[in-house]
């Protein structure tokens, strides 16, 4: 993999390349006539409608494969927007070709346009640009926004690509997606249940394939697997040996299929099947791949419950932990209250409740995303037939939800679960009491003491207080960072086409049973411009290897600019001067051939 750091790929200032000596154009690249329309392209040079581009396919709006819609204003909100339109008044609109009538007063223009042999017309508010201003001509990598720039980036971070940690962070997300189990090794695996197909385990098998979960009572195991209708990945949670009696609990199912939130996962159905030979009960939820349990990221040391378990007489007690030396940061645990709580709020408000706050049943994406998980699973294990309503039970079952929510704070709080059983409940509190603020200790105590009323989630918020700030902000600088990494790579796939189809033109043996047929008409064109990409050479003959210079050739190519090149043969005995909108014509004339001919259309 090439480092975008390295100096090969960084523009060259001082030595230019021999070929690009003679390709310099006399002709601005930025000419303000090229705003003639609403798209920044020139028509008339690129020799395709506004908004097309070469590695894109037709627009709706400019097939005629589509049937017009009765009025081409709704169409009209798909254009791409002109940047112009940003910076100037309302007031200010000048007219275009094709404008009919312009009240002086309103600044509104007529428009006229042809669709299917009909022809409308209507008013068109759009501002058009004033003189003077000028835009590039193809797409450009501008520079981080200030605003990112200053988030102080590490040192060495590439400029021309994504950050090393969010690129290695997706490949493994994507390598888990893509992940399957040997057949071969695993026989006895199914290789279907229901719709979904490719099964490999999320989890490793008990040692005791006997061994129930503390939780819900069922040995239980987890698998991804791929669904036949739409393609997607998700979590399937099985119970074992669990023979679904009574269908009244998909009531409360279906309940649990609209809940959307950002820190649950969602559960999207659930059914039965013998296809692991004997009765299942199945769940599946959505699929986040890389997930890790809170209990493995943050409870996974056994000596950080040295300091509640008991010693022997006479043996001292170590230091005790303090932050960032044993016990996390406050700031991280508020970070996980505000969206557990914000988890329980939306369940609790659909009338529902948790019932699985357990650190083995919270899972972690990124480095402080929650999502709570298993929901609905006891709904549907517990589930009385005999009651008349079936959320009759559910106040109570939130109140215990709340009781579940402080102990997995005061279990963040000491770092260790065993700080959550009973006989050391006061050796933890006096744990947060000396190393956390009141407020974390007023919330966990608050949430752990019976009330003679029923609680509501909403009564922690005067407790979280300003925090809540402090997490949207940090949500929202994130976005911010993120959304910058995606600029660099925006334009990525655009040109990946354009190089394939490049690809698939150049140096191809033979075409219709004509062996020169890429050597020969535009095809010929198209190859001297890949020698002007790739094979260019500095003035002491070595290779002249220039990532900007490919990136910015490739885009004047796919928006047709009118741009001159000179492009030399290899014998350097003939040089030909044309424009980047010849390339492109010869481009897609080329191509056309080609899917033609693959269509069975030649």
């Amino acid at each position: 993999t090439p480092n975008p750091a390295a100096n090969e790929f960084i523009p060259k200032g001082g030595s230019t390349p021999r070929l690009s000596s003679v390709s310099q154009s006399n002709m601005s690249a930025f000419s303000p006539a090229l705003f003639s329309h609403p798209s920044l392209g020139s028509p008339s040079a690129a020799g395709l409608a506004p908004g097309m581009s070469l590695s894109a396919g037709s627009s709706p709006l400019h097939s005629p494969k589509i049937t017009p819609h009765t009025s081409p204003a709704p169409r009209r909100r798909s254009h791409t927007p002109n940047p112009a339109n940003f910076m100037v008044p309302t007031s200010a609109s000048t007219p275009v070709s094709d404008a009919v009538s312009q009240s002086p007063s309103s600044g509104q223009v007529i428009q006229k346009e042809t669709v299917g042999g009909t022809t409308y017309f209507y008013t068109d508010t759009t501002p058009g640009p004033l003189p003077g201003m000028v835009f590039p001509t193809y797409h450009i990598y501008p520079s981080s926004a200030p605003h990112v720039a200053y988030m102080q980036p590490k040192a060495n971070a590439p400029s021309f690509f994504m950050s090393d940690e969010l690129r290695q962070e997706l490949i493994h997300k994507h390598l888990i997606t893509m992940a399957q189990i040997d057949q071969t090794e695993n026989p006895g695996f199914p290789t279907e249940v229901d719709n979904y197909h490719s099964l490999f385990p999320l989890e490793p098998p008990p040692a005791n394939r006997l061994q129930k979960t503390s939780n819900f009572g069922f040995i239980t195991s987890c698998y991804k697997a791929i669904n036949s209708k739409d393609d997607l990945p998700y979590c399937l949670r099985r119970i074992h040996g669990f023979r679904l009696v009574n269908t009244k609990c998909m009531v409360l199912v279906d309940m649990w299929k609209k809940i959307q939130h950002s820190n649950t996962v969602t559960l999207r159905e659930v059914f039965t099947t013998k296809a692991f030979g004997e009765h299942s009960l199945v769940f599946a939820y959505d699929f986040h791949a890389g997930a890790e349990t809170m209990m493995n990221r943050h409870f996974n040391d056994p000596g950080a419950d040295a300091y509640f378990t008991k010693r022997k007489w006479g043996q001292h007690d170590g230091p005790l932990p303090r932050q960032h030396a044993g016990l996390l940061p406050e700031s991280l645990i508020w970070a996980y209250i505000v969206q557990l709580s914000s988890a329980l709020r939306t369940i609790h408000t659909a009338g529902l409740a948790c019932r699985a706050m357990d650190p083995t049943k919270i899972l972690i994406t990124g480095k402080t995303r929650l999502r709570v998980n298993c929901v609905g699973i006891f709904d549907a294990l517990t589930f009385d037939s005999s009651q008349n309503n079936p959320l009759g039970m559910m106040p109570q079952y939130q109140q215990a939800d709340l009781i579940s929510l402080g102990k997995v704070v005061l279990a963040l709080a000491c770092n260790s679960v065993a700080g959550i059983q009973r006989e050391n409940l006061q050796k933890a509190m006096e744990l947060v009491s000396l190393n956390y603020s009141s407020d974390l200790k007023n919330l966990i105590l608050y949430l752990l003491t019976d009330q003679n009323r029923l609680r509501s989630v909403n009564d922690i918020m005067p407790m979280i207080g300003a925090r809540f700030y402090t997490q949207l902000d940090a949500a929202q600088m994130r976005n911010d960072v993120i959304e910058d990494d995606l600029m660099k790579e925006v334009q990525n796939g655009r040109l990946f086409r354009l190089l394939t189809k490049l690809g698939t033109i150049n140096e191809r043996p033979e075409f219709q049973k004509d062996p020169t047929w890429s050597e020969t008409g535009d095809r010929y064109l198209l190859k001297l411009f890949r020698d002007h990409l790739f094979h260019q050479l500095t003035e002491a003959g070595t290779p002249w290897v220039d990532l900007s210079h490919i990136v910015s050739c490739l885009n004047k190519l796919d928006a047709g600019v009118p741009e001159k090149i000179s492009l030399v043969s290899r014998d350097e005995k003939s040089v030909l001067v044309v424009t980047y909108a010849d390339l492109k014509r010869c481009f897609e004339s080329a191509f056309s051939e080609l899917l033609a001919a693959s269509n069975g259309q030649l």
